[in-house]
């Protein structure tokens, strides 16, 4: 018999490590889009506070709400406004950031803001809403949270 020394792996072995890493990985896959989504709802309710933290600031500076998150946002050219008192990231002001679809209206005695995600199911299970008396709200579902909605504990 050939009493060569052996080197390197045959092609079998190689193949039974790999289904092995493809096993862990799908095992493991769930789990990790779970934590993402938990992350861009996490971010989620973080913008939410930075938009209250804004409209303060909003109140303060031009004696009222801001009816829109572009009048939060930056402006295009010159000095800030009341139209875009740069306030708040572009990103935000443009409404969608970290998974998650923002909107701003005013109210008479105020305004309030929504996020729901934009891919249901993947950047977000859960809605959220809120307005100037800066109590958080959340729905377990595609439909957006409203000032009924069980507020966040």
């Amino acid at each position: 018999m050939d009493n060569h020394k052996r080197r390197g792996f045959t092609l079998i072995e190689l193949l039974i490590v790999i289904a092995i890493i493809v096993i862990l990985i799908s095992a493991a896959a769930p789990k990790f889009s779970q934590i993402l989504m938990n992350a861009k709802e996490t971010a989620a309710l973080r913008h939410l506070s930075t938009i209250h933290t804004a409209q303060a600031q909003y109140s303060s500076q031009f004696g009222r709400y801001a009816t829109s998150l572009t009048e939060l946002g930056p402006p295009t050219s010159g000095a800030a406004s009341p139209a875009a008192s740069d306030l708040i990231p572009t990103d935000l002001s443009q409404g969608v950031k970290g998974g998650y679809k923002f909107t701003l209206e005013g109210t008479p005695t105020g305004y309030k803001v929504t996020a729901v995600p934009v891919a249901y199911g993947n950047t977000g299970r859960r809605t959220f809403y809120s307005d100037q008396t800066l109590v958080l709200r959340e729905n377990w579902g595609q439909e957006p949270a409203t000032a009924s909605s069980p507020e966040l504990k």
